[in-house]
C-alpha cells in the first residue's frame, strides 16, 4: 500500500482506530469476566480518543509530544497467533488483543519513521507509545492469569 500524502496517511490511521474500537467492543461482548469486559470497553474508548487526535491533527490542530517509553514484557512475541473466531476464550482474547496492539505499535512507529513532517512524527510516536501501553496491560494480565500458574 502506498499512501501519497498526509491526508491519506491520517485517513488510513483514522480508519485503523475505528476498526480497533469496533474490535474491542466485539471482544467485550464475548467476555464472561466482567472485569475484562470493562477493560475491553475502556480500550475501545481509548481507540476513539486516538481517532479524535488524528482527526484534530487533520483539521490543523497541534498536539503535545509523547511521554517516556513504555516497558515491553515481550509476551506477545512468544504466544501462538489466534484468530478472533467464535470460540474465543479469555486466554485467546488476551492473545488477540496483545497481537493487535503490537501491530498498532508497529504501524505508528513505521508511520513516524516514514513521515517528513516533524509534527506528524511526534503524533505517531505518541500513538505508538499509547498502543505499547495497551499491549503492556494485556501482557500483564496474561502473565498474572496464565504464566503465574506455570
Amino acid at each position: 500500500m502506498t499512501l501519497k500524502n498526509v491526508d491519506e496517511i491520517l485517513d488510513y490511521a483514522i480508519e485503523r482506530e475505528q476498526e480497533a474500537h469496533d474490535f474491542y467492543v466485539d471482544l467485550a461482548r464475548r467476555m464472561d469476566r466482567e472485569e475484562m469486559k470493562e477493560v475491553f470497553l475502556q480500550f475501545s474508548q481509548e481507540e476513539l480518543g486516538h481517532k479524535r487526535k488524528l482527526e484534530a491533527v487533520k483539521a490543523g490542530r497541534t498536539l503535545e509530544p509523547s511521554a517516556a517509553k513504555v516497558t515491553n514484557l515481550k509476551i506477545a512475541e512468544y504466544v501462538v497467533d489466534v484468530e478472533p473466531g467464535e470460540e474465543l476464550d479469555y486466554q485467546k482474547a488476551l492473545i488477540v488483543a496483545m497481537k493487535k496492539e503490537k501491530a498498532a505499535f508497529k504501524l505508528y512507529s513505521d508511520l513516524s519513521a516514514a513521515t517528513e513532517s516533524a509534527e506528524l512524527a511526534t503524533l505517531f510516536t505518541a500513538l505508538a507509545q499509547e498502543e505499547a501501553r495497551h499491549k503492556l496491560r494485556f501482557e500483564r494480565e496474561y502473565d498474572d492469569v496464565y504464566l503465574a500458574e506455570n
